[in-house]
């Protein structure tokens, strides 16, 4: 017993332990003297992270080290919450063995719409805490002071409204006046009322309404009665258009309280087709509507030589050129398209994504 006492108590000089009890066994006291301590982000400090720059740094946490009473790496975890909350629910947003942590503006983004649930473009005060434990031991877990400080988050999506009516069976989007089935039209940005949207009704006697999301009916809007492009949403009427089946451009502002459904048909026109520009009376190279791929579409002979747009109702008022990407996104009023090479192509445009209208040739 002597014995294994001297190694006992070698033991514990050897490795700097501090303390062991005299016994045929020792204990390590493994508690942290101080936790780690915040220099970066400072209090009340304000990040507006950058939508142009997403993979830009936005912040770098930093801290000191927390000591412990143990030579022993330590696992750092930056958790976050919403400020107030004492970390009810905290967000664990990063684990490292440095003493610090960056963040993307994608990355710290990600976290306050996601997680903390802030507000887009809104400024909101979030609490920062340093979590530091020995490896996955959490029961010896320590942590920092709080922080607080002012993010300001960003969303690339813009907000929808959803229609509904008796059309959507006979349309190939499922059951009629179902929400899960409604057709989407979107805003042109965030906090933005002005929905728009192509949706193919092919019924004869059209009746829709305007959900502000695809789960129920609650917060409907439907006419007033007049049906001359008024939106209510208490004691309101379904929406009724009686010029017949088609491919409609609908247009609904809910802050206005207006609406407008306008019929299209859709036709490729310019000099590289072989019918030129639509002036003097030339007609337009018409396209026909595909329900399968939700798509209009033509198979024309194009000039590498000329240009071609995308045009409504053999008029100006709707047509689509490029934006300038070359990569077939389209652009109201945009600029004409080139042709790669002479030759027979399959020309579809796709209008079927609201706000984010596309064109493809792909030659045959």
């Amino acid at each position: 017993m002597k014995n294994i006492k001297i190694l006992g108590l070698a033991l514990c000089a050897l490795l700097s332990f501090n303390s062991c009890q005299e016994e045929d066994n020792f204990v390590i006291e493994s508690a942290a003297s101080r936790p780690a301590e915040i220099s970066l982000p400072t209090a009340s400090s304000s990040i507006v992270l950058d939508i142009e720059n997403p993979d830009a740094i936005a912040t770098t946490v930093v801290w000191d080290d927390a000591i412990y009473n143990v030579p022993t790496e330590i696992q750092y975890t930056v958790q976050l919450a919403n400020s107030g909350t004492d970390f009810a629910n905290p967000i664990d947003a990063g684990t490292t063995n440095e003493t610090f942590l960056a963040w993307t503006n994608s990355q710290l983004n990600g976290v306050a719409v996601d997680l903390l649930q802030l507000t887009p473009f809104s400024a909101a005060d979030v609490d920062l805490r340093i979590k530091s434990s020995l490896g996955q031991n959490d029961s010896e877990a320590t942590f920092s002071e709080i922080v607080t400080f002012s993010l300001t988050p960003y969303t690339t999506e813009a907000p929808m409204v959803f229609i509904v009516g008796n059309f959507l069976s006979a349309s190939g989007y499922g059951d009629n006046w179902t929400p899960a089935n409604a057709v989407p039209i979107s805003a042109s940005g965030f906090g933005e009322t002005d929905f728009e949207g192509y949706v193919y009704m092919n019924e004869a006697a059209i009746e829709f309404k305007i959900l502000p999301t695809n789960e129920s009916f609650d917060g409907d809007y439907g006419d007033d009665g007049t049906f001359s492009g008024t939106l209510i949403q208490e004691g309101e009427s379904n929406i009724q258009i009686g010029t017949g089946a088609g491919y409609y451009y609908i247009q609904a502002d809910t802050d206005a309280l207006t609406y407008s459904a306008q019929r299209t048909s859709w036709a490729i026109t310019g000099s590289a087709t072989p019918a030129g520009w639509p002036d003097n009376g030339v007609m337009d190279q018409d396209m026909t509507y595909n329900e399968t791929t939700s798509k209009w579409e033509i198979t024309i002979a194009l000039d590498a030589a000329g240009e071609y747009k995308f045009r409504a109702n053999d008029g100006w008022d709707l047509n689509f050129g490029t934006d300038g990407d070359d990569n077939g996104s389209l652009d109201y009023g945009g600029g004409n398209f080139s042709v790669p090479s002479s030759g027979t192509y399959l020309v579809e445009l796709d209008l079927s994504n609201p706000r984010a209208y596309t064109q493809t040739i792909t030659l045959q």
